[in-house]
């Protein structure tokens, strides 16, 4: 038996913050949706700080330069939340 090996690279291409949700849309159609709560420079920004965020490489994370924040795609996938 073989078994097909996928290679997974998502990619972001938009970000939106409400005040209790980090919401990002990836390239390959679907969609990400974690609580702001998980990310806490992001929960303690300003609504226009969350607004002003940055694709990083080739969508392989997202920067928001306001508050300091990096975060992956592959870690939103696996669910992993901000330390400290």
């Amino acid at each position: 038996m073989s078994t097909l090996a996928i290679e997974m690279h998502p990619q972001a291409f938009n970000v939106r913050c409400s005040k209790e949700v980090l919401i990002v849309e990836l390239i390959d159609g679907r969609t990400i949706s974690t609580p702001l709560v998980w990310f806490p420079r992001l929960s303690a920004a300003k609504q226009e700080q969350l607004a002003n965020w940055e694709i990083l490489g080739d969508g392989e994370g997202i920067h928001w330069p306001d508050v300091d924040e990096d975060i992956s795609v592959a870690g939103l996938l696996a669910g992993r939340r901000a330390v400290g």
